[in-house]
C-alpha cells in the first residue's frame, strides 16, 4: 500500500493558474481539494505542490489511513442518478423530444459537450 500511494503522486489532477488576490500561481490537486502551494512561478507552484502531498501520503501511509485514489485509477460504471425538480425534469424531456432523441441521449449528449 505504501508504494501505491507514492506512486499515485504522480497521477493524482493538478493544476496550476495565476491568482491576481496572491499575485502569484497557486497549484491544486482535485483529489487532496484543501491542499494548495503558491508561488511565482508555475513549475514552483507545482513542484511545491507535489513535495507538499508526498509528505502527506506518506503520513497518511504511516497512519495507516486511506489515500484517496487517483482519479485517473479510479473505474466508472458509466450510471449517474440525479434528482432535478419537475420543471427540469419536463423541460429536460421537451429538449429530448425536440430533437426527437430519449432523455438519456438528450442529457449524455450535453454533457459531453461541456467536458
Amino acid at each position: 500500500m505504501a508504494n501505491e500511494g507514492v506512486r499515485w503522486v504522480a497521477h493524482y489532477r493538478y493544476s496550476v493558474m495565476w491568482s491576481p488576490e496572491d499575485e502569484a500561481y497557486v497549484a491544486t490537486v482535485a483529489e487532496f481539494a484543501s491542499l494548495s502551494w503558491i508561488a511565482d512561478s508555475k513549475a514552483e507552484a507545482l513542484s511545491g505542490l507535489e513535495a507538499m502531498l508526498e509528505d502527506v501520503v506518506a503520513d497518511l501511509v504511516a497512519n495507516g489511513e486511506e489515500i484517496p485514489q487517483p482519479f485517473a485509477e479510479r473505474r466508472y460504471s458509466g450510471n449517474l442518478k440525479v434528482r432535478v425538480s419537475p420543471e427540469v425534469h419536463r423541460n429536460v424531456a421537451i429538449a429530448a423530444a425536440e430533437q426527437h432523441v430519449s432523455i438519456n441521449r438528450y442529457l449524455s449528449e450535453r454533457l459531453a459537450s461541456t467536458t
